[in-house]
C-alpha cells in the first residue's frame, strides 16, 4: 500500500516535471521564432525609402501613451497614479503594444536614414534608440508571457502593467529622440514625420 502511494506520487511528480519541460520547450521555440521574424522584418524595412517608412507608421494616441510613459519615467510622491486597467486601456491593449513594437522598427530605420544628413549625431541617436527598442521588445515579450494561461508564468501576469509601462516609456523615448534628430538634421522632413508619429 505504501509502495503504491510512493509510486503514484513519483508518477505524478514525473508527469508534472515532463509537463514543465514541455511548456519550457514550447516557450523557447516560440521565442526563437519571434526573434527570427523580427530579423526578417528588420531586413525588409531597411530596403524601404523614406516616404514608405513614414507611410508604414501606425498612429498612436500620444496623449494617453505619454501619460503612461511619464507615470513610469518621472517618479513623484504617490507614484501610482494609473490603475492597471487604465494603463492597458491607454495603451490600446495588446494591439497597441504590437503597434508600438512595429513602429519602433520603422523609427530605427528612419534614424539610420538620417545618417545621410547628419552622420555623427544620427549614429549616436540610432544606438540609443536601439537600446530603447530592445527594452520595448523585452517588455512586450514579458506582457505576452503574462497572457499565457499557465501557473508557471504567474510572475509575468502579476507584473503585466509594469511591463506595459516599460514598453510605453521606451517607445516615448524613441519617438522623442527621433523627432529631435529630424528637427536638427532635416527640418523640412520634420513636419511630415511629426504628423505621422
Amino acid at each position: 500500500m505504501i509502495l503504491t502511494r510512493l509510486t503514484l506520487k513519483g508518477n505524478i511528480f514525473s508527469m508534472t516535471s515532463e509537463l514543465s519541460y514541455f511548456i519550457f520547450g514550447a516557450l523557447l521555440c516560440g521565442f526563437a521564432g519571434a526573434v527570427l521574424a523580427d530579423r526578417r522584418a528588420s531586413r525588409k524595412i531597411a530596403l524601404l525609402d523614406w516616404n514608405d517608412l513614414v507611410a508604414g507608421l501606425y498612429r498612436l494616441d500620444m496623449v494617453e501613451l505619454s501619460a503612461v510613459a511619464m507615470d513610469y519615467l518621472a517618479p513623484h510622491r504617490g507614484q501610482i497614479d494609473l490603475e492597471p486597467k487604465e494603463i492597458w486601456e491607454f495603451l490600446g491593449g495588446y494591439e497597441g503594444l504590437k503597434r508600438m513594437r512595429e513602429n519602433a522598427e520603422i523609427m530605427l530605420a528612419l534614424a539610420a536614414y538620417a545618417q545621410r544628413w547628419n552622420f555623427e549625431e544620427a549614429v549616436i541617436v540610432t544606438e540609443r534608440m536601439r537600446m530603447d527598442a530592445a527594452t520595448l521588445r523585452r517588455a512586450v515579450r514579458r506582457v505576452e508571457l503574462g497572457m499565457i494561461p499557465a501557473s508557471l508564468l504567474r510572475h509575468f501576469r502579476l507584473t503585466l502593467p509594469l511591463h506595459a509601462q516599460e514598453a510605453s516609456s521606451a517607445y516615448y523615448l524613441m519617438r522623442q529622440r527621433l523627432l529631435a534628430l529630424y528637427e536638427t538634421s532635416h527640418v523640412s522632413r520634420y513636419p511630415a514625420l511629426a504628423a505621422a508619429l
